[in-house]
């Protein structure tokens, strides 16, 4: 009984933090994936590896540093074993979109074009430029990539 009691506690506390901080893996999943099925899939993949590790999370991090590092880990790791795949077209460059006249897809257009850049880069480059991107400081971009300070100021410049 107090087994139980101890596995819904965990498991409430991890729901809770996940759904505060899901945002974290959609942007990972939009950083190395190309459509919705791959994005579903990512995301379902990363939310395993990340209940799977969770009570191993000890809190010396935040939980979303903590996250990123399982998010990036989980998603540079299925995006090297996909590297050994078929290449096939990106669906949405041929997808035939209609738009209405008086929406402005300026900054998504932009938006894009940054994630299409981003793509092209390196797993582990491109982790680096998503936590920089996303505004964290050197400390917890090493923390979450598992490189030291100094590395990391270096490889900014």
């Amino acid at each position: 009984l107090t087994n139980r009691l101890v596995n819904k506690e965990l498991e409430h506390r991890f729901v809770t933090e996940l759904e505060d901080n899901q945002n974290i893996v959609h942007k990972v999943c939009s950083l190395y994936t190309n459509d919705k099925d791959s994005h579903n899939d990512l995301f379902q993949e990363i939310t395993i590896q990340l209940w799977k590790a969770y009570p191993k999370f000890r809190g010396d991090a935040k939980f979303s540093t903590w996250m990123y590092r399982v998010a990036l880990n989980t998603a540079i790791t299925l995006y090297r074993k996909s590297k050994k795949r078929v290449k096939t077209q990106d669906f949405d460059s041929v997808l035939y979109k209609i738009k209405a006249t008086d929406y402005d897809d300026t900054e998504e257009r932009q938006l894009k074009l940054m994630y299409d850049a981003v793509k092209q880069l390196g797993d582990i480059d491109k982790a680096l430029v998503f936590l920089y991107l996303e505004d964290k400081d050197y400390s917890e971009i090493a923390e979450t990539l598992g490189i030291s300070e100094v590395n990391r100021k270096q490889e900014k410049r």
